[in-house]
């Protein structure tokens, strides 16, 4: 435990010195509140409308406050796909371009332990860009009338952090098989691609194939999150690939210290 602790502090800190690192929060902290802004405006836009009909005696079911949660935190989740490649791109591949890959496949730390510190390291700085766009989404929401319950709302926003770690955790295994991180970047967007290609041919198709779709799409169980619909089959789909990919990454290398042996 002392290795990961002693890994996760070194690649935290590294994550918080790197001018790459700010670069990336400023921009997506710039995107997540352009697009919170735009469809803040349109949801309050169409619910005065929807009030202005109701007073000629049509229902109003309209719900400004989930409809706004719902709409950002999908956008959220899209927004983060597209960053992820970058947070995890260097983990392994920088290593192994500088030659300290080596190093740490012989050091008295396991691999699990670099492996696990490593993801622990880029999932909480995530985590931390996560919070400026959930204190004024909150914010917002406490203006709210009726009040608005804030479970569904938090619910999106783990089950965002578990998307996101599984994609990591998946990401540190690409960037362990190359020592260039633009290849290792292109590859993990590119197993992005594939969520979203599984996740179109999921569709709403009533089959076998389209239902086991849905069952292994981490997007489609992202999306029942948003909904606020919490299973154990969706948490035990996000952490059996956070394993996979944690244990694929310390398998590649354990097969790259034999090959250097």
């Amino acid at each position: 435990m002392n290795g990961v602790v002693a890994i996760f502090r070194k690649e935290l800190r590294g994550y918080f010195t790197s001018p790459i690192a700010y670069v990336v929060a400023a921009v997506f902290w710039g995107l997540a509140g352009f697009f919170f802004f735009n469809i803040l405006v349109r949801v309050i836009s169409f619910s005065q409308q929807v009030d202005l009909f109701a007073q000629f005696g049509q229902e109003n079911n309209f719900d400004a406050a989930t409809i706004l949660s719902q709409q950002f935190l999908n956008l959220l989740g899209t927004l983060s796909l597209f960053l992820l490649p970058i947070f995890t791109m260097s983990s392994y591949a920088e290593e192994r371009r500088r030659g300290t890959m080596e190093l740490l496949a012989t050091s008295p730390i396991t691999n699990l332990e670099v492996a696990l510190g490593k993801w622990l390291a880029v999932w909480v700085f995530f985590i931390t860009l996560l919070l400026p766009p959930l204190v004024y989404h909150v914010l917002v929401l406490s203006s709210a009338n009726p009040a608005v319950d804030y479970r569904l709302t938090l619910m999106g926003y783990v089950g965002l952090t578990l998307l996101a770690g599984s994609v990591m955790a998946l990401g540190l295994f690409i960037s362990s098989l190359t020592d260039s991180t633009l290849i290792a970047a292109v590859a993990t967007f590119g197993l992005i691609l594939l969520l979203w290609v599984i996740d179109a041919a999921a569709g709403q198709e009533e089959n076998w194939i389209a239902a086991t779709l849905r069952h292994v799409s981490l997007l489609q169980q992202y999306s029942n999150w948003v909904q606020g619909i919490l299973s154990s089959s969706s948490l035990i789909l996000f952490l059996s690939i956070i394993v996979l990919g944690l244990f694929a990454t310390v398998q590649s290398v354990e097969s790259l210290r034999w090959q250097q042996s």
